[in-house]
């Protein structure tokens, strides 16, 4: 257990983060089930807004620190792909 002042307020710091940062993991991946759930049905119309909803989330991911560069733009890449692969 942690016994200088300096190790608890780490502990305290990062419950407080990992709860923030669960948080935002968990939008990124709503968000890209939306993508998801539109490349399915086949409309393209509605692929194309929820792909332009993804990427913004995924960057903001990338910037907090919550998802590495090369992770998000391998997601956003496939998701284009599918895109694109719908016309």
């Amino acid at each position: 257990m942690a016994n200088t002042p300096q190790a608890k307020k780490r502990i305290r710091r990062n419950e407080r983060r990992a709860e923030v940062n669960g948080a935002r993991v968990s939008r990124i991946r709503t968000y890209v089930k939306k993508a998801e759930a539109a490349l399915e049905s086949g409309d393209k119309a509605a692929a194309t807004a929820a792909l332009a909803q993804v990427q913004p989330e995924l960057a903001r991911g990338v910037a907090k620190g919550v998802l590495h560069r090369n992770t998000a733009s391998r997601k956003f890449s496939r998701l284009t792909k599918r895109l694109t692969a719908l016309a």
